[in-house]
């Protein structure tokens, strides 16, 4: 009985079973629809990609009736807002570049789509659409008519899917059978062993060695033919070239050995490069894994919500937050968990989650979504269920905050592979013309020896090691990263930027005292509440100051970025902020901030805020100094603070004051366009434009919810004077990728040596292949580790005097530097 494939999902089928349908054979009615469906919406293009990527689609009419149920569908929905709404689908067929790219163009099959991303690791993908337009039931439905069915479970919808992919371990066993049975049965031809068992038998171990290597090449090696592939037909060739080129050239090579009785060939190197590379895919995959699962429930937000307990307020983790748990919300602050309003009204702001900035009116009793921010005064909520850091992360990575340079970046992984791939083709091609002219047999054998000893197996696993290895340290240190392009960046800072208030100054709530006319009991209360709904540093410093009182809810209640708070009780207006704000005729005195009060437009004076600069400060300057680092210190702030700041910092700090938050933007691209890789230090508070400007940006977070996605990394208040740590760790993770590269390149020289002159035998593929791959991966792992190793604070101790008491003449700063660059 003759049988033909189907066009979409490749199901082998007899002739007579077969539809036929626009010249195409389609194994049921299904696969004949999907078809339809894709060339209707100009999606055929997707089978172009990789041939049947689908699952057979199947009858699914009454299977999700469940989703007509709106309170089923409220439970899987992670956001619900006017006619926006989020869903996550955990997909199980997702396993390609052609799934990928279908998924995330269901817009065109569906209008009510808005837009979908596809986690590929975790095998999910998030949809915003229109619940005006259409539902999650039909969507559900379209995904599992084009054979993407997506797996729902109630019960444990929440549970994390196994993110192994379990063919990946079957190809790695079979591989590895491979590898070492071939190795064994290949001895007695490593070590020229003659005699009558080896003569009477040695073409029956031969082909018993192509038998046991057969599945390896078609099967175990598959992901690499695929990846080349896909990689020629967009011209891009990547890593994954030379591979698959090495590989089928050892195996060929070997059939020609073999049958022409010349040897045994390469089949036990070929095992072993698929083994070891596969098991670098697995190793990835898990330290992946492993890195989203910290970044999940260790806190990618170092920060900290206000868990109310009676009438205490307390800074608590956000992934310590529980149901029913009472938070207390500021402005601007973010929503960590979906929540019920106690408040009697908030306005939310969903930019994060939607796009759109308008914010939304809630009332007592409304759900509220995770993702939002409070704009105005402070409300009260209580979570309904724990939180979803995935979800936060999430938002963290949405492309509306990747910064361009990022998505033009390439990385050093991808310059080496635009490099590599041509110049191992050129020489292959060079050897096999220069030894034609002397025998074609030796030009062949010395064309294959080049593309099988100088495989970039090591090459390639240099990168994903590092970048996993690194990002695990660094985030164990409290240094978390949005992705690993942000390590590149930080290597190739030359300029810093701070911000002054909250970020080179702590939120010590020491030294506060009132200096003008005197203020009534109610007043101070009045003023303590309304400094309570705002995260600003000095806010919090103030109101951690203020004598207790009893809460109560401003009728009005506006803070204005760079400026300051307008808040209104009865009939009486508060202005609490900068000098500008309340027409104040008092200038900040030396290492002095203040804060100014008016009343009904009435100027009634102001608290003198001593500023603490954090711990380490100074050490950290001088040693960012000696470096050879441009520093510079920008701040919304008067001038008050200059001779201070010029006592306790570098000489060439430039101190830039009176910044508004456009300004300190503007000055940023000022000085990227003279070339500066510029990164920024702020509190994310008045810094967002400034920090999404620079090359990179690090927010750093102390006890307040303070979520900015356009930074590119979330550094513990606690390790701010370990920014210079974190800088040079960069470095050295670039240095340790550098180094390995010239460690595999001479691996690479001393085996394209002896293939150029017709030299290489099989044992010494079978050995040096191996064991460059493992020498890679123990260096990679060994100096990474190495690196991160934090020095003595010798030096540092030497000058903590002077950073305790501030006492720098310019002798001090003069031996200072000596100090840091000796």
């Amino acid at each position: 009985m003759k049988m033909k494939n189907c066009f979409h999902c490749g199901e082998k089928v007899e002739d007579s079973r077969i539809i036929l349908y626009d010249e195409k054979n389609f194994c049921c009615q299904g696969c004949k629809t999907v078809y339809e469906i894709f060339s209707a919406h100009d999606l055929d293009c997707y089978y172009e990609f990789e041939q049947h990527p689908g699952a057979t689609p199947k009858d699914i009419e009454s299977k999700f009736n469940f989703l007509d149920n709106q309170d089923i569908v409220s439970k899987l929905l992670d956001f619900e807002e006017a006619d926006t709404s989020i869903v996550r689908l955990y997909i199980p067929h997702v396993h390609c570049s052609s799934c990928i790219w279908i998924l995330e163009h269901l817009n065109q099959l569906d209008k009510g789509v808005v837009s979908s991303q596809v986690n590929f690791s975790q095998k999910k993908v998030t949809i915003t659409f229109n619940n005006q337009q259409t539902t999650l039931k039909q969507i559900v439905h379209l995904l599992a008519k084009i054979g993407y069915e997506p797996y729902i479970s109630l019960d444990n919808y929440e549970q994390k899917p196994q993110l192994i992919d379990r063919s990946l371990l079957y190809k790695i066993g079979i591989a590895f059978f491979g590898f070492g049975n071939i190795m064994l049965l290949s001895i007695p031809e490593y070590f020229n062993v003659d005699d009558y068992w080896m003569r009477e038998y040695r073409d029956f171990f031969r082909y018993a060695i192509l038998l046991i290597s057969l599945p390896v090449f078609l099967y175990s090696a598959t992901p690499y033919y695929k990846s080349a592939w896909n990689s020629i037909k967009t011209k891009s060739f990547n890593i994954d070239v030379p591979m698959a080129l090495g590989i089928i050239v050892m195996f060929v090579r070997s059939l020609v050995d073999i049958f022409i009785q010349d040897g045994q060939g390469y089949l036990d190197s070929m095992c072993g490069l698929v083994f070891f590379m596969l098991s670098g895919k697995l190793i990835q995959q898990t330290t992946f894994n492993f890195l989203s699962f910290e970044r999940d429930y260790k806190s990618y937000f170092p920060i900290a919500v206000t868990k109310l307990e009676g009438k205490k307020e307390i800074p608590t983790q956000v992934y310590d937050i529980k149901e029913k748990d009472k938070i207390l919300i500021r402005n601007r602050e973010l929503i960590p968990v979906d929540a019920v309003l106690l408040s009697e009204k908030a306005h939310i702001d969903y930019s994060f989650v939607t796009g759109e900035a308008i914010p939304v009116e809630k009332k007592s009793g409304d759900k509220i979504f995770a993702g939002g921010k409070q704009v105005g005064q402070p409300v009260q909520i209580q979570a309904v269920n724990t939180v979803s850091q995935s979800y936060l992360t999430q938002l963290w990575s949405n492309d509306v905050f990747q910064k361009n340079v990022s998505q033009k970046y390439k990385t050093i992984s991808d310059k080496a592979s635009q490099i590599f791939t041509p110049a191992l083709l050129f020489l292959a091609i060079i050897g096999f013309v220069v030894w034609s002219f002397s025998s074609i047999a030796d030009a062949f054998n010395v064309f294959t020896a080049v593309l099988i000893v100088a495989c970039p197996c090591a090459i390639a696993l240099t990168a994903p090691y590092t970048w996993g290895n690194v990002i695990r340290i660094m985030g164990r240190k409290k240094m978390y990263l949005k992705n690993t392009v942000v390590i590149e960046q930080l290597a190739k800072a030359d300029t810093l930027v701070f911000d002054k208030t909250g970020t080179i100054t702590s939120n010590d709530n020491k030294n506060v005292v009132y200096k003008g006319d005197r203020l009534t009991k109610q007043q101070i209360a009045v003023i303590k509440n309304l400094v309570r709904g705002s995260n600003h540093p000095l806010s919090r410093r103030l109101y951690l100051n203020l004598p207790e009182s009893d809460i109560f809810t401003p009728d009005f209640f506006e803070e204005i970025t760079g400026k300051g708070i307008i808040g209104q009780i009865g009939n009486d207006t508060y202005k609490i902020g900068s000098a500008s704000l309340v027409n104040a005729p008092v200038k900040a005195k030396n290492n002095q901030t203040c804060v100014f009060i008016s009343i009904n437009d009435e100027y009634r004076g102001y608290y003198e805020i001593e500023n603490h600069y954090r711990e380490g400060l100074t050490a950290l300057f001088f040693n960012l100094d000696a470096r050879g680092y441009d520093l510079y210190v920008v701040s919304g702030d008067n001038e008050g603070e200059r001779r201070q700041l010029e006592r306790i910092l570098p000489e060439k700090t430039t101190l830039v004051f009176n910044q508004k938050p456009e300004d300190k933007l503007n000055f940023i691209k000022k000085l990227q366009s003279q070339g500066k890789n510029v990164l920024m230090v702020g509190d994310g508070l008045n810094d967002a434009g400034a920090l999404a400007q620079s090359n990179v940006g690090v927010s750093v977070a102390e006890d307040v919810n303070v979520f900015t996605p356009a930074s590119d990394a979330i550094l513990d208040a606690e390790k701010f004077d370990r920014i210079n740590y974190f800088l040079d760790y960069a470095k050295k993770a670039m240095k340790t990728i550098r180094m390995s590269y010239i460690l595999a390149l001479t691996y690479n020289v001393v085996g394209l040596t002896f293939a150029l002159t017709n030299k290489m035998s099989p044992l010494f593929a079978a050995i040096i292949m191996p064991l460059s791959t493992v020498t890679i991966i123990g260096f990679v792992t060994l100096m990474t580790h190495y690196f991160s190793r934090e020095k003595s604070k010798k030096k540092l101790r030497k000058i903590s005097e002077y950073d305790k008491y501030h006492v720098f003449g310019k002798r001090s700063k003069v031996s200072l530097s000596k100090v840091f660059r000796s």
